[in-house]
């Protein structure tokens, strides 16, 4: 069944007044009075509507649907700016995967240089990429995307979180597998993580210093070395097996 995020509060009867989604929901998917789909609003509750009218863009709330597949653990990524379209990658897959945040930064590393109208024309871009893979993965929430005019901003942020890990490669290369999981052993349900990565060049040193002096955690990998776009997903997944899939008991 078609998924559709919807701003603003749940309340009958429902009026798409979104131009974009509107123009999906009844002229790309031709939905007709009768059709059901769930809305999803800004308390990230899912609720089976039925179309009132096409016409007028209208939808009935029949019923709220318990289902919820977020992460029990609020997960942000902050990405070093990489080249290229790397960055739509690592959102669309970071979402897929479970992300509550997408995070990037001009690191000391990155090749690319974004100035303040590029940066919001990229994070508009890279919210659209979001809403959708919010939609096709049936989340319950829709990641936020922030991209950094400096690194300063993104250090204020840090006290901001429960648990920072810092994916090292020099960790990863000195044969470090433990550390990840050991910490992800403790983690409870409801906390923030923040895992920072650097572009193509890696984190500099002077970056590890600021990122641990905010109480990060350098942390390796696995034992091979990770592009900058792999490396994001693997944590994910990693997070996600630790927190939802092996057994607790």
């Amino acid at each position: 069944m078609q998924q559709y995020f919807v701003k603003g509060n749940a309340e009958n009867p429902v009026t798409i007044t979104d131009k974009e989604t509107a123009k999906h929901m009844f002229s790309v998917m031709r939905l007709a009075a009768g059709d059901e789909v769930v809305l999803v609003f800004d308390d990230g509750v899912k609720r089976l509507a039925r179309v009132l009218s096409s016409q007028d863009q209208q939808f009935e709330l029949v019923e709220n649907l318990a289902e919820n597949v977020e992460m029990p653990v609020e997960v942000t990524i902050a990405s070093g700016f990489p080249k290229g379209d790397k960055l739509e990658l690592i959102s669309q897959k970071a979402t897929e995967l479970g992300a509550s945040a997408i995070w990037a930064y001009p690191a000391d590393w990155s090749v690319v240089k974004w100035d303040g109208k590029k940066l919001a024309k990229k994070e508009d871009k890279l919210a659209k990429i979001v809403l959708g893979a919010a939609e096709q993965s049936k989340r319950n929430r829709v990641p936020e995307v922030k991209l950094f005019d400096t690194k300063k901003d993104l250090l204020a942020r840090l006290a901001d979180f429960d648990k920072i890990f810092i994916a090292y490669e020099e960790t990863a290369k000195a044969g470090e597998r433990s550390a990840l999981a050991q910490e992800l052993a403790q983690i409870t349900p409801g906390q923030k993580l923040l895992f920072v990565f650097g572009p193509e060049g890696g984190i500099s040193p002077q970056e590890i210093e600021s990122f641990e002096a905010a109480g990060g955690i350098k942390v390796g990998l696995g034992p091979r070395i990770m592009r900058t776009e792999t490396a994001p997903l693997y944590a994910l997944s990693a997070v996600s097996y630790a927190l939802e899939l092996a057994d607790h008991d």
